[in-house]
């Protein structure tokens, strides 16, 4: 076995061969439900409930409570942003892709002030502060809790706390020896990006004139 490939997985040796396959499937449908995300597909939705479903299981085995809170928040938002998504809000019309106005800002603000204490609390109570990683953790589940909530609304800066929480995810996962899941955070932030530029040219072009 190269160096290399010793380096990336070879924390894999320890576990049991159905979680690595778990885990291929869930970052496999967590890659394509971003995928949808970025091309406005409601889609975005039914493989993002299979990936974090998946992701409940094996960050509960994992120990990793603030991960797992992310994903099982996730699954609560996917059905209500699946509702959203569906919803006509004028005939033949559903919910558009618009900017945060000064409401869904204090909402947003709201839940990522709520969400750091909450996780507080949560690792407090399990006695989980063992590591810089809970503290990590709890910062990035902060930006997830609020960015899925803008997802789910369908406003264009939930791509920003995405990207942010993101970036932040790709070396906390990697040393955290996850290493398929923080490669997959590699193509979220690719994503991010590109998503937020795709969800603007649409939002622009939808305010073109019939």
């Amino acid at each position: 076995m190269s160096p290399i490939f010793e380096w990336l997985f070879g924390v894999y040796s320890e576990y049991e061969t159905y979680q690595i396959v778990l885990e291929a499937v869930a970052v496999s449908f967590g890659l394509i439900s971003a995928l949808c995300s970025m091309r406005n597909s409601v889609w975005v939705y039914p493989t993002g409930i299979i990936s974090t479903t998946i992701f409940v299981y094996l960050l509960w085995q994992w120990e990793l409570l603030g991960d797992m809170i992310i994903n099982g928040y996730y699954f609560v938002m996917s059905v209500y942003g699946w509702y959203v998504w569906t919803r006509k809000v004028a005939p033949g019309q559903y919910t558009p892709i618009s900017w945060m106005k000064l409401r869904d800002r204090k909402t947003a603000l709201g839940i990522f002030l709520g969400t750091l204490v909450f996780i507080y609390l949560v690792y407090e109570s399990f006695s989980k502060w063992t590591s810089w990683t809970a503290y990590v953790d709890t910062l990035t589940t902060a930006f997830f809790f609020a960015g899925m909530w803008l997802l789910a609304r369908r406003k264009v800066e939930h791509w920003l706390f995405l990207l942010i929480g993101n970036i932040i995810s790709v070396p906390l996962y990697f040393y955290k020896g996850y290493t398929l899941s923080s490669l997959l955070y590699v193509v979220f932030v690719i994503i991010s990006i590109f998503g937020f530029i795709a969800w603007k040219k649409i939002y622009n072009k939808n305010l073109q004139p019939a």
